[in-house]
């Protein structure tokens, strides 16, 4: 009989069916993670030396009778600042100057080279006696001036009757009688412009008798800056191109309109400035 110690047992067979099992790979070993070092704070750097104050120099010597100002004291309150000048107007008076460059005086920009005719010297009279001081006789001074040939008791029979007609009369539209007009280009012009001269009379004669326009009352001041304003336009139109297709008759109808809407402008500032003048006297 054999002994079964000391043999080795046999290994059974395996089981039919069954695959063999893989080895599981091993886990890889887990790494520390490693936080990154926060960089070491700069070192402060040793502050300079302060620089030492040059000592102060010794307190020069007074004059007799000469005193210092105190240095202000701390918080104490600070001297008020003195007021501002007053501001000047910019508006400086414009100089307007003729074709070869000559300064214009304040009569030529309104009536270039003076008044030409009976119309001009009628306005011209209307703004010197309604004016709020009134300047008749600087009117026809200005008149003999330009126009030598005029004789001087026909301008003092004229003046007169303007003064009346501003001093008593009713103040009504005077618009001067208008020979026959060409129906062209030409003539549009030709009225536009004697329209334009005439209300620069008037205001000429205004500015003689040195009036003042915030002595006026807001109508009549609104009125003169209207009459202004036409004058302005009127100048323009005499500046203008000539169109090709037009009708001059509307053109002419049009001035008609604009001739009784600036009488009427100078209606206005003729009864201001006598009411004006009216309150000066009862003072």
């Amino acid at each position: 009989m054999t002994s079964h110690k000391g043999k080795a047992k046999a290994k059974k067979p395996a089981a039919k069916g069954r695959a063999p099992q893989k080895a599981k790979p091993k886990a890889k070993a887990a790494r520390p993670k490693t936080k990154p070092a926060k960089p070491a704070p700069p070192k402060p750097q040793p502050k300079a030396p302060a620089a030492k104050k040059p000592p102060a120099a010794p307190a020069r010597p007074t004059a007799a009778g000469e005193q210092k100002p105190a240095p202000p004291a701390t918080g104490a309150a600070k001297p008020p600042k003195p007021p501002k000048p007053p501001k000047k107007s910019r508006r400086a008076t414009a100089i307007r100057r003729g074709p070869d460059g000559e300064i214009l005086q304040p009569g030529e920009i309104l009536v270039p080279g003076g008044v030409h005719d009976s119309d001009e010297i009628h306005y011209l009279f209307r703004g010197s006696v309604a004016a709020e001081h009134a300047a008749g006789d600087a009117g026809v001074a200005e008149v003999l001036a330009k126009r030598p040939t005029e004789a001087e008791t026909d301008l003092r029979r004229a003046l007169a009757a303007t003064l009346e007609r501003f001093e008593k009369g009713p103040i009504e539209s005077m618009l001067p009688q208008r020979p026959a007009q060409r129906r062209n280009f030409q003539g549009v012009v030709e009225r536009a412009k004697h329209r334009r001269r005439e209300i620069g009379a008037f205001l000429r004669g205004l500015d003689l008798g040195r009036t003042e326009t915030s002595h006026m009352d807001s109508h009549g001041e609104a009125s003169l800056q209207s009459l202004m304003e036409w004058a302005a336009r009127l100048e323009n139109l005499t500046e203008a191109d000539e169109p090709d297709q037009a009708d001059y008759a509307q053109f002419h109808r049009g001035l008609d309109q604009l001739e009784n809407t600036t009488e009427a402008l100078i209606v206005d500032v003729e009864l201001t400035l006598r009411r004006v003048r009216d309150r000066a006297r009862a003072r």
